[in-house]
């Protein structure tokens, strides 16, 4: 049923759950796994209120992209012993990247964390909230906080 599932990750414990979800659906049904790590832009929005500095959003974008790809070669290590896996680390925005990579890629799931679908994060918008309503294929969303 399932061929490719892509997951989504900052290194946190919660998105931690997810992974290993997504790993375990890999393993049993044979798929890829595509580890997906985003870091926002020196120069979104996000970054700016922040106060992040924007002298050298090139530099800062690189360093960036380095964080990126270590949270996701650690996912990789830690949870996909023994499966297909692939690192997709990318700068911008989190949402944006796991939709875009699961389009890429031909996913048949997308498997994210739970955190921020309540309070305001989940008004305001979320990772999981915006995956749910962006992926072109189907999501699970695994209870973790």
């Amino acid at each position: 049923m399932f061929k490719s599932i892509v997951v989504g990750t900052d290194g946190s414990p919660t998105a931690d759950k997810a992974v290993a979800a997504a790993a375990e659906l890999a393993r049993q049904w044979g798929a890829t796994l595509h580890v997906v790590t985003a870091q926002r832009s020196a120069s979104s929005g996000m970054a700016n209120l922040a106060g992040a500095p924007l002298l050298d959003s090139g530099s800062e974008n690189a360093l960036r992209q380095e964080v990126a790809n270590e949270v996701g070669q650690r996912a990789i290590e830690t949870w996909a012993k023994g499966i297909d896996a692939e690192l997709h680390g990318v700068v911008g925005d989190p949402a944006d990247a796991i939709c875009d990579t699961a389009a890429g890629v031909g996913a048949d799931l997308v498997v994210v964390g739970s955190k921020g679908m309540r309070g305001a994060r989940r008004v305001l918008g979320s990772v999981p909230n915006s995956v749910s309503h962006g992926a072109p294929c189907a999501v699970l969303i695994v209870k973790t906080d």
